[in-house]
């Protein structure tokens, strides 16, 4: 289920906030699915709780997932009035990217091309 590259600059629990958020995107992981907990993680993948225990709270941030007490943490329905502001800093973010994509000569059809194979990616067709 998880790849994680200890050679990496990434910390492990950034690499398990992404590897999770991808899972969520993905739709691997679909709304109200419930996450391993952490001791079963921790367990299974031979990291640290605590490090388990600072990537979900990062998610719950970020609000891909939320916790009950006693239950375990579960994966969070899209909030549309949550995602208008993130959104807002992904467009900011992406002009930028943008920007300098553009500038260093990638044509506007590689562009449109990539967004074509990540959408296609992202919903499985």
């Amino acid at each position: 289920m998880f790849h994680l590259d200890i050679k990496s600059r990434l910390p492990i629990y950034e690499q398990l906030v992404k590897r999770f958020k991808e899972l969520i995107i993905n739709e691997v992981m679909k709304a109200d699915d419930q996450l391993p907990s952490v001791r079963i993680l921790a367990n299974d993948t031979a990291i640290n709780p605590n490090t388990i225990q600072k990537a979900y709270r990062e998610l719950e941030r970020q609000g891909y997932i939320y916790s009950l007490p006693g239950k375990g943490s579960f994966v969070a329905a899209v909030a549309i009035h949550k995602n208008k502001e993130k959104l807002e800093k992904l467009k900011e973010e992406l002009s930028k990217m943008l920007s300098e994509a553009i500038y260093l000569g990638m044509s506007s059809k590689e562009i449109a091309e990539m967004i074509d194979e990540i959408e296609s990616k992202i919903k499985g067709v």
